[in-house]
């Protein structure tokens, strides 16, 4: 058994694919027999404790959010270690003796600090570009960027959040990066093009002498569902769904989804089948015909059924995808997905076997894939077959295998890369000078 203690950035009900995997990741660990505590951003409305599926869930506040004024909307961890995330980091360390911390997103460099003292290893997982890029998403004037640099980056991500916020955020991953560097023993990427990228951009080849041990580990299928949905609720939400076949993109409707793109190959089509949007509203989500059928904050276990009844799915991501949750879930329906590359869907897509891969922002190749798998049937269903077979290599029992021979790994070198080789640490004790 190993106790382990999982923070990240946001987790359900929050909607979203790295919630859906932080969820999973906890789930399927104590389902294992490991005892899990989660560590999460608290959000307006939530409770600061609760427990679901038998994981502890303990939501902690920043500096912003005991302002004077009332937060509202989605809550964020800064690109930096916050002090009050921080300082409750360290009580639940010093309560839970985790054995292991896994880590995702900026709130990483909160648990970094927390961690100065104690020997607990920390794993912090890349289900993005977060470690590296301020806008996370490794774009650069809309191609995919080539590294960072301090002009660079606070110019990108002033652009991006505006001036002011911009120079902050792009500021704190620049200053946090190296503190997180040093303090991190496992680097796991979801995909190979993410190991690739922070390896240049992350490591940048001061890791120590290369003691930061790299692993590429997929995300997992969600098989059981992330939120709890009445059965009414289902029902309604599928009732919006078009009666007759229909082509289906799943996910966060923003321009780095390729959502405009795939409006303009999907006016190129000539009598096509019904368009399905299935996601969250964004700042930046465009106008959308009245022929397109947009359904908003669709519970999962409802999309998963959407996933039946549609003939295949369109997943045109401008960025480079760092994984693409939805993509193996279509698969695991039995449905050819058109992805992009280059990105993380390349590890997930056998081109011409699974789905298609076109060219990231390609409308043309785009509207050319949709055409072909809207009037070839048989190739649409020996896609979807084939895409159900590779599904297998993103379930549970395929991956979480793999996550617990990680976490072995660590507990028998014993020794966080802060503490240095053969210090004698247990793992779990607070050393000499911690607060």
């Amino acid at each position: 058994m190993t106790r382990v203690l999982v923070a990240t950035d946001h987790y359900p009900p929050l909607i979203g694919g790295a919630q859906i995997q932080s969820h999973v990741l906890a789930r399927e660990l104590r389902n294992r027999g490991h005892e899990v505590v989660v560590a999460t951003v608290w959000q307006p409305g939530a409770r600061d404790f609760e427990t679901l599926d038998g994981v502890e869930i303990h939501r902690l506040r920043e500096l912003r959010s005991l302002s004077l004024f009332r937060p509202t909307g989605v809550q964020h961890h800064p690109p930096y270690p916050d002090p009050v995330t921080t300082f409750a980091l360290r009580r639940l360390i010093k309560s839970v003796e985790p054995d292991v911390v896994d880590s995702y997103g900026w709130i990483s460099f909160s648990v970094a600090a927390a961690l100065v003292g104690f020997d607990s290893p920390l794993v912090v997982t890349a289900r993005d570009y977060a470690p590296s890029c301020t806008i996370r998403t490794i774009l650069y004037e809309g191609r995919p960027c080539e590294g960072p640099g301090v002009f660079k980056c606070v110019g990108c991500a002033g652009r991006h959040y505006g001036r002011a916020r911009g120079t902050t955020a792009a500021l704190g991953v620049l200053a946090s990066t190296p503190f997180l560097r040093r303090r991190v023993s496992v680097l796991r990427s979801i995909t190979s093009y993410v190991e690739e990228v922070l390896r240049r951009d992350f490591l940048a080849g001061r890791d120590r002498a290369g003691r930061t041990v790299t692993r590429v580990v997929p995300d997992m299928i969600e098989t059981e569902g992330a939120t709890a949905t009445s059965a009414e609720e289902a029902r309604a939400r599928l009732a919006e769904l078009p009666d007759e076949p229909f082509i289906l993109f799943v996910g966060a409707l923003r321009r780095v989804k390729g959502v405009e793109q795939l409006l303009a190959a999907y006016g190129r089509l000539v009598d096509p089948p019904p368009l399905v949007l299935i996601g969250t509203l964004e700042p930046d989500s465009p106008r959308f015909p009245p022929n397109i059928h947009v359904l908003l904050d669709v519970p999962h276990d409802a999309v998963m059924t959407a996933w039946n009844r549609c003939l295949f799915g369109v997943l045109p991501s401008l960025w480079p995808e760092p994984f693409g949750t939805v993509v193996t879930e279509g698969m695991s329906r039995g449905k050819a997905v058109i992805g992009t590359r280059p990105g993380g869907h390349t590890d997930l897509v056998a081109d011409g076997e699974t789905g298609i891969l076109v060219p990231a922002g390609d409308v043309d190749a785009l509207a050319d894939a949709m055409d072909r798998l809207i009037h070839d049937a048989e190739l649409r269903e020996r896609m979807g077959r084939a895409a159900l077979v590779r599904s297998n290599r993103f379930t549970p029992d395929a991956v979480m295998p793999q996550i617990e021979a990680m976490y072995a790994s660590l507990q028998a070198d014993g020794v966080a890369p802060e503490q240095g080789r053969g210090s004698g640490g247990s793992g779990r004790q607070e050393g000499k000078g911690a607060a």
